[in-house]
């Protein structure tokens, strides 16, 4: 959160510095443009969570195509050593009634896959982010459009990325281990037959 919070920070110090130094337009009207523009990111961000919060989770489950991770993403998310760094990434599930922080039931199939469909949702919610926060451009006129409303947009996205990748990353061995646990399960009912 620290990280996230810092980049933000930093992201609306820059913004401002180079258009007041540019004289794009008066320090105060650069100051409040670029608040408004982070807080438009954050309310844009915000209803697209709830609106995905409150949708079925039988949109989202395991066998949705839609979620497939192809073997060329799992190569790219080793490059890109998300594995490494993953655990950076701000996770506000929690706000949503589940936290996809630590896995805390590993031995439970149906919270795995509740797991999964939670990542599903994080994974529609971020992408939706992508294009939405570039919406901020049309509430500021003329030359601040692009350059307050456009480098902030382009904030966003990166921090909307990083949480795609760490999702996507994790979801394969989500599946994994939610395979593994319903064959233990079908294995232990074939038993006791």
């Amino acid at each position: 959160m620290i990280l996230y919070l810092s980049i933000i920070g930093i992201a609306m110090f820059v913004i401002s510095f180079i258009n007041i130094l540019l004289g794009i337009a008066s320090w105060y009207y650069v100051v409040v443009a670029v608040i408004w523009c982070v807080a438009l990111q954050f309310a844009f961000d915000g209803l697209i969570a709830l609106i995905i919060n409150k949708m079925p989770d039988k949109w989202f489950g395991v066998d949705n195509p839609l979620y497939q991770v192809f073997q060329w993403e799992k190569k790219l998310y080793t490059k890109l050593k998300v594995r490494k760094w993953k655990d950076y990434v701000w996770e506000l599930g929690g706000l949503g009634g589940f936290s996809k922080k630590e896995l805390k039931e590993p031995d439970n199939p149906k919270y795995i896959e509740k797991f999964i469909i939670e990542c599903n949702k994080g994974v529609l919610t971020h992408r939706l982010s992508y294009p939405i926060g570039f919406l901020a451009m049309l509430t500021l006129p003329g030359t601040s459009a692009l350059t307050i409303a456009l480098p902030v947009a382009i904030v966003n996205l990166f921090l909307n990325i990083l949480p795609t990748l760490a999702l996507r990353y994790n979801t394969p061995m989500l599946m994994s281990v939610l395979k593994r646990l319903k064959r233990k399960e079908l294995s232990y009912e074939k038993q006791r037959q």
